[in-house]
């Protein structure tokens, strides 16, 4: 299982680097440009805060961007939030369905190992990313705050653990997903994410969606309604956990049962 794992922990280091750094750095830099464009923010602020269903979408109808702390709710966290999602259905749509489709699963699968041992190190593959990419992302957010000798909000560290959970849900889905056949599913993945974060927007656009938010990954890990301090929405976790626990489980159970492509 150990020679499993660090195979794969090799295999997505180059995509861990490539999206960590990528968002990290794309964040810090939007961090950096707050410094030059702090004296118009006020007037942007406000013209901002009046765009009705837009400024509602983004948080900045309850948070100012005139100040760093609404400026990255608002801004950096969206960034964030659709750029990790994106990573995490990449990582896990591929984990399992590679295999077939590379045909490396004829060797792998004559290893003296079960498949739940396998897939087991695909799964903690997958967590060991996750958290590694929010570590790097962090660091980068947290270097920016530094450099313009700002304080690092409390909320930060709320928002950052908020969105490793998010991103294992949507890795979780993505994981079972790649159960199901020996195609590369990478779209499909993608596409997976980019919808989450659209059913997130138009709920807090559409009155009538607001109380179905729950149900998508980024309600609970939403940056301006961590960044106001709302009460934290126990319910959409508790979902999460759910989702996440039925993916993985459905993963194993499913690649256990069938036959494999050749």
């Amino acid at each position: 299982m150990r020679s499993v794992l660090k195979r794969e922990l090799i295999i997505n280091f180059k995509n861990l680097m490539i999206w960590s750094l990528s968002v990290g750095a794309m964040g810090l830099a939007c961090i950096l440009l707050y410094q030059s464009m702090e004296g118009d923010m006020k007037e942007m602020a406000d013209a901002f805060s009046n765009m009705g269903a837009f400024s509602d979408a983004f948080g900045m109808s309850t948070l100012s961007i005139a100040t760093l702390k609404g400026y990255f709710a608002t801004e950096i966290g969206a960034v964030h939030g659709l750029g990790s999602g994106m990573f995490a259905a990449i990582l896990a749509i591929s984990i399992i369905s590679k295999e077939e489709e590379g045909h490396s699963g004829e060797f792998l699968f004559s290893l003296p190992l079960s498949r739940t041992e396998i897939l087991a190190a695909k799964a903690l593959c997958i967590a060991i990313m996750l958290v590694a990419f929010t570590v790097i992302c962090t660091a980068f957010y947290a270097i920016g705050f530094m450099m313009l000798d700002e304080a690092i909000p409390e909320e930060f560290y709320t928002f950052m653990m908020r969105q490793l959970l998010m991103n294992a849900e949507i890795a979780g889905i993505c994981f079972g997903l790649s159960s199901l056949a020996g195609k590369n599913r990478i779209g499909l993945g993608l596409g997976m994410a980019l919808m989450f974060y659209a059913y997130d927007v138009m709920g807090r656009v559409i009155p009538d969606m607001k109380d179905y938010l729950f149900v998508g990954p980024y309600s609970f890990a939403n940056a301006s309604e961590i960044f106001i301090g709302e009460d934290t929405p126990v319910k959409a976790i508790a979902l999460a956990v759910v989702v996440l626990v039925l993916g993985v489980s459905y993963g194993f159970w499913n690649y256990n049962r069938r036959d494999l492509a050749s």
